[in-house]
């Protein structure tokens, strides 16, 4: 079997694979679902409150975190192919259901679906606090959302084209074939399991958030998510009901924004690590503020096209590598999946609580006001952040005397 202890690249790859899978059902439910529903005169309120419930796992992940940890002498590997097999599989009856007549039924299943992927982000997320050393903790974190957006540039592309040349149907069936085809690579990949004994998980986890810090970087993250929840449903919707873009097009300019979500990613986690978390995160998110404002622009398809693929490196280099780099310097190791997926599940409640009223608000504001409230979200995370206590420790290369 493969060992990612004697080969380090091992490492990026895995773990970049894993969140590929989760890029996939991220288009799926963010973007492709948004262009489903739009296709079927599905109001955008009902389609934000819909997606939301699905994503409400993600807000609740810690729950499955503990059951990660309590269970641990199974091993992380037990529940990412887990979790990978059934969400995949709750995805086969979304291509046999309208959600016009069996709307219920449809969130029911893709509430499910999401569910068991959150088991396959929380184990792998645990996996890789244990395996990865603090130096390497914001490029393992750049690889995960690397492979989190190239699948979701896979879905925006590949899925919408299936989408609007085949059917919805064939998309859903084609992205659970695809999800499942990347359990292949844990199955093979050897597990060193440091804890064979369940643990004290509650006592552990009341230690570690009495603690200031973890509770100033907890705030943190729940503000800063906020700018990314409020964004990602709306701008598809933008795109088809302002800019009157088709399926394909939709698809097509939206691809832009995972692409450069990697690089950002790639860059944040790079320079995190070099350079010191808060520092990146800083930079960022204040571009974050700017660029964020600047869609009020974005009357022809041109401006966006610039513009969001913008956004989209910068949520890559903040809230994708940054930031999870951040919270793995701030989770006990023995408690990794409960910890962190409390961590992400804050971040998470920002997130998708915004998202499920983003659509409300925009029929209440307007396009132009609503972006620019998302820009300012981003400012009183800013002046949490300086209360935040930085745990990383930069290396640096040692000086040759002379």
């Amino acid at each position: 079997m493969l060992d990612v202890s004697k080969i380090s690249s091992l490492k990026y790859f895995l773990f970049g694979s894993l969140y590929f899978a989760e890029g996939i059902h991220l288009s799926l439910s963010t973007i492709l679902i948004v262009i489903y529903f739009t296709e079927k005169d599905i109001s955008i309120a009902t389609t934000t409150l819909v997606v939301g419930i699905g994503y409400l796992p993600w807000v609740f992940k810690f729950i499955l975190g503990t059951v990660s940890d309590y269970f641990i002498k199974l091993g992380r590997k037990f529940f990412i192919i887990m979790g990978g097999v059934l969400g995949a599989g709750f995805l086969i009856p979304l291509s046999i259901m309208d959600p016009e007549t069996n709307l219920i039924p449809f969130t029911i299943f893709l509430f499910l679906s999401h569910t068991f992927v959150v088991l396959l982000d929380i184990s792998a997320d645990a996996w890789a606090i244990q395996v990865a050393k603090s130096h390497e903790r914001g490029k393992v974190n750049a690889s995960m959302t690397a492979g989190m957006f190239s699948g979701m540039a896979f879905g925006t592309s590949v899925l919408s084209y299936i989408a609007g040349t085949y059917s919805f149907n064939t998309m859903f069936i084609t992205a659970s074939i695809v999800i499942l085809t990347t359990i292949i690579l844990p199955i093979i990949t050897r597990e060193r399991r440091l804890i064979k004994k369940r643990q004290a998980i509650l006592s552990l986890i009341i230690q570690e958030f009495k603690k200031q810090n973890t509770k100033i970087v907890a705030l943190f993250g729940f503000i800063a998510a906020m700018n990314f929840g409020a964004l990602i449903m709306i701008i598809p919707d933008y795109m088809m009901n302002f800019l009157d873009l088709d399926v394909i097009q939709t698809g097509l300019i939206t691809t832009l924004f995972p692409i450069a979500t990697v690089i950002g990613a790639v860059t944040g986690g790079s320079l995190a690590d070099y350079w010191g978390r808060k520092k990146t995160l800083y930079l960022f998110f204040s571009c974050t503020i700017v660029v964020s404002a600047l869609l009020i622009t974005a009357t022809t398809w041109q401006i966006l096209a610039v513009l969001y693929p913008i956004i989209g490196f910068l949520q890559g280099s903040t809230s994708f590598a940054a930031l999870m780099a951040l919270y793995m310097d701030n989770t006990n190791p023995t408690i990794g999946a409960t910890q962190f997926s409390i961590f992400t599940s804050i971040s998470n409640f920002g997130d998708i609580g915004v998202a499920m009223i983003s659509g409300s608000l925009v029929v209440l504001l307007g396009y132009q006001r609503f972006f620019l409230y998302a820009a300012l979200i981003v400012g009183p995370a800013l002046l949490i952040l300086r209360f935040v206590q930085e745990k990383h420790i930069i290396e640096k290369k040692p000086t040759i005397s002379k």
